[in-house]
């Protein structure tokens, strides 16, 4: 079996990680992409299962030895990357990678990878709803949550640019059509 990539990517808040960890759970034969970031480590979160929380000279570190298959900068000195090492590992398991990055990180990936990828873009139905999601978050302060809005309403332009797209208004018909877009896919369909 050569192993495939699926990208899901989406403005912050709408659900790309919630229906990824869904998708990990019914399909066995994903395995998750774990990034590389510089940014702070929230209370539930864990070193090496939700990120690799990396310093900034650690992470520049690795850009610069050809580590990272791609990177970008989302905030001031805030990194996140995919870390070449973790796709080769999960492939030569005979798995296939599933990704939950960025907007910008999911194009560069699908380009990347070309016919081996499917990029998926979670959406939601405005920027209200996003900003619904990210207030019951309640883990940044009103100014970081003021620019996390203004990045997602570009990012929503960015749609275009991802093979499809699923919507999450309810999360399990979310989900549900997510699970059907990777089997297919896997399958070669």
């Amino acid at each position: 079996m050569e192993g495939k990539a699926i990208i899901f990517s989406a403005p912050s808040g709408a659900g790309k990680t919630t229906i990824v960890h869904s998708l990990l759970d019914r399909i066995p034969s994903l395995r998750f992409s774990i990034s590389a970031t510089t940014r702070k480590k929230r209370p539930t979160e864990i070193d090496g299962r939700d990120y690799y929380f990396l310093s900034l000279d650690e992470f520049k570190s690795k850009q610069n030895s050809g580590e990272l298959l791609e990177w970008e900068e989302v905030y001031a000195d805030t990194y996140y990357g995919t870390l070449k090492g973790e796709v080769e590992r999960i492939w030569s398991e005979g798995n296939h990678v599933i990704f939950d990055v960025d907007v910008k990180g999911g194009k560069k990936l699908k380009q990347i990878f070309g016919d081996k990828a499917r990029s998926i873009f979670v959406k939601v139905k405005s920027k209200e709803v996003l900003r619904d999601r990210l207030q019951r978050r309640n883990t940044e302060s009103e100014e970081a949550l003021n620019q996390r809005i203004n990045k997602a309403a570009e990012e929503m332009k960015e749609e275009v640019h991802f093979d499809m797209a699923v919507l999450n208004e309810n999360l399990d018909v979310a989900i549900n059509e997510a699970e059907h877009l990777v089997k297919s896919f896997i399958r070669g369909k």
